[in-house]
């Protein structure tokens, strides 16, 4: 054989058509073929499977090879079969030999071994190969396969190959004598690197961009890439349908001379820029062959490098220089070794080839792509090698600088363990010596430590038990562990037994209900007779207490204030707007970050069993996908379950029979009828002008007063003004707005004091509206005169009660009276379905009533009314004002205006009778603040009247009537004119 190790290195041109028939033979038996051979066309020699060498055309089955395809694959065969790790072929001159070289064999031509027509090379002119298409078929009609692979034989690389394809890559170039991946998906330049490689001209030039970001494959203009780049050869090419991708290595470096100029017909089928055409058709590729006579040789130039004659010294120094910091580098990272083993070529000298080592230095570093090209560009060797030196020491300096800071993570690291292991140490010892437990055992320890002065119940005794074995059996790091610490934590954190010692002092009580809160007497009574229920029977006994009212009333300020006279710790959490039942009942312990309901929240934290709780805002409680909150009250304030009251994270009875439970509310209608049902329902009214008066004398001067900072001295409030400031401006039946007007006052009193406008200063009428602006409240009502048609009642809202006028016209004249001779009534002002019944209901009666009185009078039963509740904004709704609309259709019909300075309030039936109404005391408060001397109300609602304070009562001429008949004479007198 010609290729042993024995053999001679060269065969001349005879010797190698012999040679090349017996590497084909032993290629055949390696792919078990019987025929192999090899004939002459012309002067072309043609590699074919047959035994006959002279036929001058070769089979159908094979398509015929070129010499120098046929030779490197057979070597590359033979030498497969010898087991050789490099072989090969080169061109020299116009002879072609044959010798083992020490280019790697990396991958072999599967078209030629086994005749899978894959993308392997066809004849010059193109031939009809398999490969291009993107599958591979077998001889025998065609077995599909994946994507194509296709290896190409390594060859000599021309001197000169003016036109080749242009690759325009981002971010690193490639440097001569390197490996690099590149991918194209650009389906143009896809098809003219399959036609090059099916050309057996597998070259193209790989030029940097200038924008790194740019991810194209092609370039819109030469302007986008660098003029200087890299002749590649391509060795590898993976066809995957939708892109190549290519092994490719540099050999050169090349400059763009300029782009070829494409025929018109061929414009369509070419990039336009790459230095290579595209030639689908015979006739276009005659035609560009002949186009190409009359351009220039070359598209592209090599760059030669340029060494001039330098010191020696000078030389070896810049280039040890170069190889040290290598080293360097290599020494700070060893990941650098791998990348330098892999561009060094085996058996040569680095220090040698100044060249390949200028371009190693500077494709080792992580540089900028424009610094990278700057060593690509240059042409002159010492100054190429500067610029890669300068590279080098800037990878050095990064190197080190990673190494730096690598080390000081290192060290924090060792740090850190070192102080674990000292800990744990430190752990096993104590435990060695007996000076400390387990973590276990030291959390049992103080569980039952907290027990030890309460008087747990039995029941509960035996979970905690329980779960302090199952604590035992777990492990510290396991999410159970936790979660049974977290519930045992709760369980023993219980005030088991713990109750605050009451106060049974009615005195004590009284003094500090009074010292907090004026007025406000139903509350007070109702607390001190609990008090002195709980001083006859020994205990105290747990009781649920709504206070409704509206607001700025003091509801939610008297139960801190009973909190205090009953010496009960004081909690208190809003329900307004809650729609989650666990925020009552806790959740479950299965979920994560469970906790219990408000209730077990409140007896940790006051750790007694006798705290007074405060639900605010009952009446606005929610309801979402998570369940009912007032559902969930029902268990909690009923007195007969609230003894085992059951938490959803406790899972154990709680007995809540001692917690005094007082709600708020400010209005009872929302309230679900169960829930209102297990609580004593309190008024807490609103104020008239007197305990508005005394409220902002005790309480709400002296306090805002010291909150900004003034004295008694500095600044006062004349009781006239204070008279003043509740009339106009804070009418509303609590005192909230009245404090946050005094507070108004008293802030701007200080201001006028702090910058010098004044030393000491008196609010007075005369200078109140300095202070607060212009009066709200100009009129206490809308008529003070009221015509006939017009009529004042008496209503009641959430802010407390109020005067509503009832007026009534004729709609048409008096001649536009429909044929029928039936009358009509229109109703408006935003009133409510009860309050329009109760219009038809009052018209029908006082037709009914008028026929009684004057007969003669049939004003109401032909005439078109118009009944009108002024504030037609506000919404109205209600019955009471029945007997106010009889009243006001009456004095309509008889033209007569109603006694002066009455007010009146009462459903009436369709007979007359006047039914009673709630209110009765906001009623009369808003009819005393309006100036009214009269009032007439059900007498049913007599009682309601008698429980008045006298400073509310006193002065008013109140009448009760059971039937409209007693109204008409006081509100129509007989001496009236």
């Amino acid at each position: 054989m010609l290729l042993k190790e024995d053999a001679p290195e060269m065969a001349t041109c005879d010797k190698m058509i012999l040679a090349v028939k017996q590497l084909h033979r032993n290629s055949a038996l390696a792919v078990k073929q019987i025929k192999s051979g090899v004939f002459r066309s012309g002067n072309r020699l043609f590699l074919t499977d047959t035994l006959v060498p002279s036929r001058l055309q070769p089979p159908r089955s094979f398509s015929s090879v070129p010499l120098s395809t046929a030779m490197t694959a057979g070597c590359r065969l033979t030498a497969t079969r010898y087991r050789w790790t490099r072989a090969g072929v080169f061109l020299r001159g116009q002879t072609n030999f044959l010798t083992p070289t020490s280019r790697p064999c990396l991958l072999q031509d599967r078209m030629f071994v086994n005749r899978v027509g894959g993308a392997g090379f066809s004849g010059e002119d193109g031939g009809d190969s398999a490969g291009s298409g993107g599958e591979e078929s077998s001889g025998d009609g065609g077995v599909p396969y994946g994507p194509q692979m296709t290896a190409l034989t390594p060859m000599m690389v021309p001197e000169e190959f003016p036109n080749v394809p242009l690759i325009a890559v981002s971010r690193n170039p490639v440097f001569p004598r390197f490996i690099k991946i590149i991918e194209v998906k650009n389906k143009v330049l896809m098809e003219l690197l399959r036609r090059k490689v099916r050309l057996a001209q597998p070259y193209a030039g790989v030029f940097l961009k200038k924008d790194d970001l740019d991810e194209s494959d092609v370039v819109e203009s030469l302007d986008a890439i660098y003029s200087t780049g890299t002749f590649v050869q391509i060795h590898e090419m993976q066809d995957l349908g939708d892109k190549l991708r290519m092994i490719v290595m540099g050999h050169r470096r090349i400059r763009i001379t300029r782009k070829l100029e494409m025929e018109p017909d061929e414009a369509s089928t070419s990039t336009g820029w790459l230095e290579s055409e595209l030639q689908p058709k015979a006739p276009s590729r005659r035609k560009a062959k002949r186009s190409r006579k009359d351009q220039p040789a070359s598209l592209t130039e090599q760059i030669e490098d340029k060494l001039k004659s330098l010191e020696c010294f000078f030389f070896q120094a810049l280039t040890a220089e170069i190889v040290k910091t290598i080293r360097d580098i290599i020494a700070l990272n060893p990941l650098y070794r791998e990348s330098v083993l892999q561009m060094m070529q085996a058996g040569q000298r680095v220090v040698d080839n100044p060249i390949y080592l200028s371009d190693m230095g500077a494709a080792l570093t992580g540089a900028e792509s424009h610094e990278l090209q700057d060593v690509l560009e240059e042409i002159n060797i010492p100054k190429r090698l500067y610029k890669a030196l300068s590279l080098l020491k800037k990878e050095y300096e990064l190197s080190k600088l990673q190494q730096r800071l690598g080390r000081e993570v290192e060290e924090k690291i060792k740090q850190t363990h070192r102080k674990y292991l000292l800990q744990e140490q430190l752990k096993i010892i104590k435990k060695e010596l007996g000076l400390e437990k387990e973590d276990k055992d030291a959390i049992e320890e103080k569980f039952r430590e907290r027990l030890k002065e309460r008087t747990v119940p039995q029941h509960i005794m035996d979970v905690i038990n329980e779960e302090l074995n199952k604590l035992g059996l777990l492990d510290n790091h396991s999410s159970e562990f936790n979660v049974t610490r977290n519930y045992l934590d709760w369980l023993t954190s219980m005030p088991w037994g713990t109750n605050s010692e009451e106060n049974v002092s009615l005195e004590r009580a009284k003094e500090v209900l009074e010292e907090d809160h004026y007025g406000m007497d139903d509350v007070k009574k109702r607390i001190l007779e609990f008090i002195a229920v709980s001083q006859l029977c020994g205990s105290t006994q747990g009781k649920i207490l709504c206070f409704y009212g509206p607001p700025g009333v003091g509801k939610t300020s008297i139960a801190r204030s009973i909190a205090r006279a009953l010496n009960r710790q004081y909690y208190r959490f809003s329900v307004g707007g809650m729609t989650d039942v666990a925020e009552i009942k806790g959740h479950r312990r299965t979920y994560v970050g469970a906790m219990p309901g408000k209730i077990i929240q409140c007896l940790k934290k006051t750790k007694t069993e006798n705290p007074l709780v405060l639900i605010d805002e009952v009446d606005k409680m929610g309801r979402g996908y998570q369940g009912d909150p007032s559902s969930a009250l029902l268990e909690l304030l009923d007195p007969e379950q609230n003894a085992n009251f059951l938490d959803h994270y406790l899972d154990v009875p709680v007995d809540l029979s001692k917690v005094l439970f007082i709600c708020t509310a400010n209005v009872i209608d929302t309230i679900p009828e169960p829930l209102r049902d297990r609580m004593e329902m309190i008024n807490v009214s609103g104020y008239v002008a007197q305990e508005k008066m005394a409220i902002a004398e005790r309480y709400l001067v002296p306090q805002l007063r010291s909150h900004c900072g003034l004295t008694e001295e500095k600044a006062s409030i004349s009781s006239d003004a204070l008279s003043l400031l509740i009339r106009q401006y804070c009418r509303e039946s609590g005192v909230r707005n009245l404090q946050k007007q005094v507070e108004k006052v008293f802030r701007k009193v200080a201001f006028s004091i702090v910058s010098g406008e004044q030393t000491t200063v008196t609010v007075t009428p005369d200078n109140l509206q300095v202070y607060v602006g212009k009066p709200i409240f100009t009129v206490d009502r809308m008529y003070d005169v009221t015509p006939p048609g017009v009529v004042m009642g008496l209503a009641w809202t959430s802010l407390g009660g109020s005067t509503l006028f009832i007026e009534t016209s004729l709609r048409r004249p008096s001649g536009g009276v429909d044929s029928k001779g039936e009358g009509s009534l229109e109703v408006t002002g935003q009133l409510g379905d009860v309050m329009k019944e109760s219009a038809k209901i009052a018209s029908t009666f006082a037709r009914a009533f008028l026929m009684t009185q004057e007969p003669e009078n049939h004003f109401l039963v032909n005439s078109h009314l118009h009944l009108h509740v002024p504030e037609g904004a506000t919404p109205k709704d209600g019955p009471s004002a029945g007997c106010t609309i009889v009243t006001a259709l009456l004095s309509l019909a008889t033209n007569r205006p109603v006694r002066q300075n009455v007010a009146m309030t009462g459903e009436v039936s369709l007979t007359g009778k006047i039914l009673p109404v709630g209110g009765i005391k906001e009623k009369t408060i808003a009819a005393r603040r309006a100036g009214v001397t009269c009032i007439i109300m059900p007498n049913e609602n007599r009682k309601d009247f008698s429980d008045l304070p006298d400073y509310i009562s006193e002065g008013l001429e109140v009448h009760f009537v059971d039937h409209y008949s007693q109204i008409y004479p006081i509100a129509f007198p007989q001496d009236q004119s």
